[in-house]
């Protein structure tokens, strides 16, 4: 029996940057993403009508699509004094009624036709903090916690807002999104354990090998 969670409060898809400072060489970025009516497509590791420019950092089987909290969204906007649009994070899916932060790697979504699986937090860029025109907020960003999580498309479907989020299934190994982050950010007293996950990205394994080895583990 699949447990209720919550909902999709929004699917967003990127809408044309003008050229910025902080958008590259051709100026094309997929950061600024709005709230869109209609059922959406999930297939071939991308959400259809989405649009990724830095392909090498982002996208791909292990972040086809990245969700928010809405929750989250409203502690910024308390934190900021200032109104926050679903997307504004540069996420597909901004949710509701979903403890993003506390998904456990390889736990999986049914929403509308399609499945997912959560795969990791999502590290603030550049590009980022130059959207919001805030100096800081890669800094801010990761001292609030709240990083959001990818996720994998294990079924291909259609989705749209206010489609509930069941979940479907999640491992014991207990490793979350917020231990991924927390880790990226110094904390490694997981890190054996978070190499026992077999639902880890092949970026994630790759980097928490090579810190382990560095430390002299096995």
């Amino acid at each position: 029996m699949l447990a209720h969670t919550g909902r999709v409060r929004s699917v967003n898809l990127a809408f044309p940057s003008a050229k910025e400072p902080w958008t590259g060489g051709d100026g094309k970025t997929g950061i600024d993403k709005r709230e869109v009516p209609g059922r959406i497509k999930l297939e071939r590791n991308a959400v259809v009508g989405d649009f990724i420019g830095d392909k090498k950092n982002h996208g791909g089987y292990d972040q086809a699509v990245y969700a928010y909290a809405y929750e989250d969204l409203q502690w910024w906007e308390s934190e900021l004094g200032m109104a926050i649009s679903n997307g504004r994070f540069g996420e597909n899916l901004t949710t509701q009624g979903v403890d993003v932060t506390q998904a456990v790697i390889g736990e999986r979504w049914n929403i509308g036709t399609a499945v997912l699986e959560v795969s990791q937090p999502r590290i603030p860029c550049r590009t980022f903090a130059g959207f919001w025109d805030r100096p800081n907020l890669i800094k801010e960003f990761t001292d609030a916690g709240r990083p959001g999580a990818y996720l994998r498309i294990i079924r291909e479907g259609e989705i749209e807002s206010s489609d509930e989020i069941a979940l479907s299934d999640r491992p014991p190994h207990g490793i979350t999104i917020a231990d991924l982050f927390a880790a990226k950010r110094g904390e490694r007293s997981r890190m054996s354990e978070i190499l026992l996950v077999t639902q880890l990205s092949d970026s994630y394994r790759e980097w928490a090998t090579n810190i382990s080895r560095s430390n002299g583990e096995n």
